[in-house]
């Protein structure tokens, strides 16, 4: 039994130490997007194409434009706006929210989440998988985390714009956004799975479809 133990502690090992991307094998690695990434990041661009400007990104300073229908807008720092971040296992983003925006219920599956508020009275939430529901109201200049995989949303309770900056532990964190993944697909998940999923008529399920053009 112990020896087996043993075993199964030596197998699980990469994936305990590995929990988010893996560790980088170079000093660097400035992505070339225009290759297929492998199964965690993008092939390295020449080294001899490499300048300073590589590693610095001003993406992060233009506020986004809210006029949606969650008064919202997620703007990526990652590894497809900037290919710096590949192989470092880490990205960031800019959270910008109307008076009583919101960046909607979604999930991160592939790292955990951490936030700083910079400006305006932000409502943070998130929900476990035993269904417990944690939030707060923040005030700028203090953070919150969430758990990988957990899903969770922003909302300006104020009557000022906000802004948030998100941090994460993956060049590619992946978002699952619960409404447009659940009604706005193609193709459609079927009716009938919706109606049993919600307990709801069609008519209710074709009336959220049409706020997200599906």
């Amino acid at each position: 039994m112990a020896a087996l133990l043993c075993i199964v502690v030596f197998l699980l090992a990469p994936f305990v130490s590995h929990a988010a991307d893996p560790d980088p094998l170079l000093d660097f690695c400035i992505a070339d997007l225009s290759s297929s990434p492998s199964f965690s990041s993008f092939p390295c661009k020449p080294a001899s194409n490499v300048t300073s400007k590589d590693f610095f990104f001003d993406g992060l300073m233009k506020e986004g434009n809210t006029s949606n229908i969650f008064g919202s807008k997620v703007t990526p720092g990652n590894v497809f706006t900037f290919p710096a971040l590949n192989m470092l296992g880490l990205s960031m983003n800019r959270v910008d929210l109307a008076p009583n925006g919101m960046n909607p219920p979604h999930s991160h599956p592939r790292s955990s989440e951490s936030g700083v508020v910079i400006t305006g009275k932000v409502l943070v939430g998130f929900v476990t998988t035993g269904n417990v529901y944690y939030s707060k109201v923040l005030l700028p200049g203090q953070m919150f985390a969430i758990p990988r995989g957990l899903v969770h949303f922003q909302k300006n309770v104020g009557d000022k714009k906000a802004e948030i900056i998100t941090a994460f532990n993956s060049q590619n964190p992946g978002v699952v956004n619960l409404s447009t993944t659940l009604f706005d697909t193609q193709p459609s998940i079927p009716d009938h799975v919706l109606t049993q999923t919600f307990q709801v008529d069609s008519s209710i399920v074709h009336s959220i479809e049409s706020k997200f053009g599906s």
